[in-house]
């Protein structure tokens, strides 16, 4: 297993145990002490752990801090890679589809294999993305750019957007539960909620560490999404709310 793999294991493993030790990860993943020591080193230099005596646990981040989009590129999983490949899939030939800025829907541009496509996205790494893509014909709107997190929001944005009309858009999220959709950044609620109002049928992709969780901006209710497509099957709870929406749900079979 490569130390990336590892590592998001660890986070993993944190995140359900509140705590892991050097003799914990040798013991799960087979590995010695120093490169368990190593893991940690590289986790804590990246801000995803603190380091204690013989271990480390999670840190204690407010809801207002969120990695930057290359830090979150570096810890794409492969949950995010399947969901992006199924969520590819459903892409027909000459399509037209908005992209938004997320990680796991970048993730989706990049594996998409059509003969022609017209895509509309606010994200200058989808824009790359496609670029190298034959028959992909691009949209990268105009307006104020987030630099940390690579993508163009603003007024003049949301107007452009409300003259387009696609057959799907593919939205990431910072959680969902039955409330709606949420994420930490308003500006950027906004546009996603017009990409919504743009599209016939509107795509969340999530996975499953997402399903509960609330961000401070609520930007859409559940009644506005057609598909969830997640790594693996929501508690029975999140599941009965899907479908009381008339939610469908695609997992990887």
């Amino acid at each position: 297993m490569y130390q990336e793999e590892r590592m998001i294991q660890i986070v993993n493993y944190l995140k359900l145990h509140k705590r892991i030790s050097v003799d914990d990860i040798c013991e799960i993943f087979n590995v010695s002490r120093d490169t368990a020591r190593r893991d940690l080193v590289k986790l804590e230099e990246h801000q995803k752990i603190i380091r204690t005596r013989g271990g480390a646990i999670l840190p204690s981040f407010h809801h207002d801090s969120i990695s930057n989009y290359n830090e979150r590129l570096l810890t794409v999983s492969e949950e995010k890679q399947v969901i992006g490949q199924l969520a590819a899939s459903l892409v027909r030939n000459k399509d037209r589809i908005i992209l938004d800025s997320s990680t796991t829907v970048q993730a989706c541009a990049e594996k998409l294999n059509v003969q022609e496509c017209s895509v509309i996205t606010n994200s200058i790494n989808q824009a790359d993305v496609l670029s190298r893509k034959d028959g992909v014909s691009i949209h990268l709107l105009g307006g104020h750019l987030q630099k940390e997190h690579r993508y163009v929001y603003g007024s003049s944005v949301i107007a452009t957007l409300s003259h387009y009309f696609v057959d799907k858009a593919f939205i990431g999220i910072g959680g969902i539960s039955a409330h709606g959709l949420s994420l930490i950044h308003e500006e950027d609620g906004m546009l996603k909620h017009q990409m919504m109002k743009q599209a016939d049928q509107v795509i969340v992709l999530a996975d499953h560490s997402k399903f509960g969780k609330k961000f401070p901006y609520r930007f859409a209710d559940l009644s506005e999404i057609n598909i969830v497509i997640t790594d693996r099957l929501p508690d029975p709870d999140m599941l009965d709310i899907f479908q009381h929406h008339d939610i469908e749900v695609i997992v990887p079979s």
